[in-house]
């Protein structure tokens, strides 16, 4: 299984969401990670001409240094930066200094004391308290903590304050409790139970549960504006203002989370997409989405188990539970398959099938796209040409040359822009002795609409010989002969300078080299050699093997034609038993034919 990868030419397909970016070497090793809130915009920005010219060398080295790209969405610009970071430091890639040996984020901690203080930290241990974050903008955080310290007064000290500590008075107040930021309880001031009130609202406020918070401040602020207390309420709709701004946490990094290995899986009848997410102590450093081709009614769950398993195996994955949005039957060993319908997990569940549900629809443009384009192509070819009807069914004629006294020829259909194989034909010539002489041509051409008369079959919308003015002007007196020339448009095409002949006229027209209408043309042209190839060989591989025959003492032509047609080379004529061959030549023949190849 390998991420889906995308080329410099096709960063156009790239969506203009937020996410992480992976840039690849020639080696697949990745050698850059990047963030934006606009992929395509990012990523396409690095491929400009004019943007590469104002870069330093060392981008410019980068850019020379990309052979593919990868991403991941995620919800935010502020959710990109911290998977950036985790990936940045688990991946270490070659052009990325900026965030490599940087410290990580800050985080805010409610910590487990009996009166728990709130505090800012870089380091994270979840056995200390419960973390929140983390902050990429530090002034929202001290804003926060401010708020807190304003609103709710959480004891900033290291005091041990026991039962008996308290009951004693071991320890004075501190200034915070004289400027009212600080309500006392070293003091016994306030109750075990008020300050753990308090702490549940501040762990509401981190949450982002802000709603009871919010109608509480506009309360104050209203309160505050009653009293002409303006510089109160204006610090408080300064405080709304702050609280609007901070994030409580990222889908993509929250201690509080452990280990986890995320999937979401989306599907239509024949291909499925699966989003992995690979958590760590909480934070996101694996992302990866795939697509896997369905077996006939293979249903989401019964994909999911294999590709759980092979995920793990793959990076090693040992979280004890797996979140994912449909449960499968089959039971893996020591893993929990978990569909969490709220909260964070669920969070990112939805995000895994974000990602799965962007590569689906990429996946069902592009498909639509491959069916279209054919016609698109057609419609083209139809304009270059200027011609009256959409060109459906297209034959192409090749002469192919074998010996002196053997001349075949060769024709291919296309449909809809497509080979259509079945309605190959290839004509032995009866005419003609010469194979340069040019009413091969003629015998061709006339057999096959003549047939097609016959048959009362669909005529062509596009007849094309191969080669120049005066092949087409043998097929077109075959066509007059007929009665159907001026009901089917005819063209020839040159060998090497790709230049198309119309009847009656003595200049060649030339389509543009980059013209989709051309390449299909030539694509045309090329199977119609390559069929004219196969039969080259085959009909020199049945050359070759009647003039050996024909060598055998006892073996007329009648003989011959037998063993042609039933073993087509005289290495099968080796191998088939003498019983076989008896089947065919009888048992005289047989053995004269086996003594002598042996």
């Amino acid at each position: 299984m390998e991420t889906k990868k995308y080329l410099p030419n096709d960063v156009r397909l790239l969506p203009d969401q937020p996410g992480i970016y992976l840039f690849y070497n020639k080696k697949d090793e990745i050698i850059y990670v990047g963030k934006s809130i606009n992929l395509r915009k990012r990523v396409s920005s690095y491929f400009s001409k004019s943007q590469i010219k104002k870069a330093t060398p060392k981008t410019q080295r980068m850019v020379a240094d990309i052979q593919a790209i990868s991403f991941t969405i995620v919800d935010s610009e502020y959710d990109a930066l911290v998977l950036e970071n985790n990936l940045i430091k688990s991946i270490r890639p070659e052009y990325n200094i900026l965030l490599k040996y940087g410290k990580g984020y800050s985080y805010i901690c409610i910590t487990n004391d009996r009166f728990p203080k709130v505090i800012t930290t870089r380091q994270v241990n979840t056995k200390l308290g419960r973390y929140y974050g983390p902050f990429n903008n530090l002034y929202y955080m001290y804003q926060m903590m401010d708020l807190i310290q304003r609103v709710y007064g959480p004891r900033t000290c290291n005091y041990n304050l026991s039962k008996q500590n308290i009951k004693k008075h071991k320890f004075r107040v501190c200034l915070l409790y004289h400027i009212r930021k600080c309500k006392g309880p070293c003091q016994g001031l306030q109750t075990e139970d008020a300050y753990k009130l308090d702490i549940a609202q501040i762990d509401h406020l981190l949450r982002g549960n802000l709603n009871k918070v919010k109608k509480d401040f506009k309360e104050r602020m209203q309160q505050a504006a009653l009293r002409l207390a303006y510089k109160e309420a204006h610090d408080y709709k300064m405080k709304l203002a702050s609280l609007e701004a901070y994030q409580a946490k990222s889908l993509v990094a929250n201690p509080n989370l452990g280990n986890l290995d995320v999937f979401g899986i989306v599907s239509d009848e024949e291909v499925a997409f699966i989003s992995y997410l690979q958590v760590k102590n909480g934070a996101t450093n694996f992302a990866q989405t795939i697509q896997v081709k369905k077996k006939l009614g293979e249903a989401d769950t019964d994909i999911l188990p294999l590709i759980i398993l092979n995920f793990r195996e793959m990076y090693n994955g040992t979280a004890p539970e797996a979140l994912v949005n449909v449960v499968p039957l089959i039971k893996l060993d020591k893993l929990t398959l978990t569909s969490p319908k709220i909260g964070d997990k669920k969070k990112l569940v939805d995000l895994a099938i974000k990602n799965a549900l962007f590569l689906k629809k990429e996946y069902l443009l592009k498909k639509e796209e491959n069916q279209n384009r054919p016609y698109k192509t057609l419609q083209l070819l139809q304009q270059d040409l200027q011609l009256k009807s959409l060109l459906l069914h297209i034959e192409y004629f090749n002469n192919a040359s074998i010996q002196e006294n053997n001349t075949a020829a060769a024709l291919v259909v296309f449909k809809n822009g497509k080979p259509a194989k079945r309605e190959y034909q290839n004509f032995n010539i009866r005419t003609v002795v010469e194979p340069i002489d040019l009413t091969s041509v003629h015998e061709i051409v006339s057999r096959r609409y003549k047939r097609l008369i016959e048959e009362k079959s669909t005529l062509p919308d596009l007849i094309i010989i191969d080669g120049e003015t005066t092949q087409l002007n043998v097929a077109v007196q075959a066509l007059q002969e007929i009665g159907i020339y001026g009901q089917v448009p005819i063209i020839s095409i040159a060998k090497r300078l790709e230049e198309i002949y119309y009847p009656g006229d003595t200049y060649p027209t030339c389509l543009s080299k980059q013209s989709p209408s051309l390449k299909l043309l030539q694509q045309v042209r090329n199977e119609a050699h390559r069929f004219a190839i196969g039969i080259h060989h085959s009909q020199f591989s049945n050359i070759s093997l009647i003039s050996q025959l024909q060598n055998i003492p006892g073996i007329g032509n009648k003989t011959v034609d037998k063993l042609v047609q039933q073993f087509q080379s005289v290495d099968n004529i080796k191998a088939a038993s003498l019983e076989t061959l008896a089947e065919y030549v009888g048992t005289s023949r047989a053995t004269q034919l086996k003594a002598y190849l042996q």
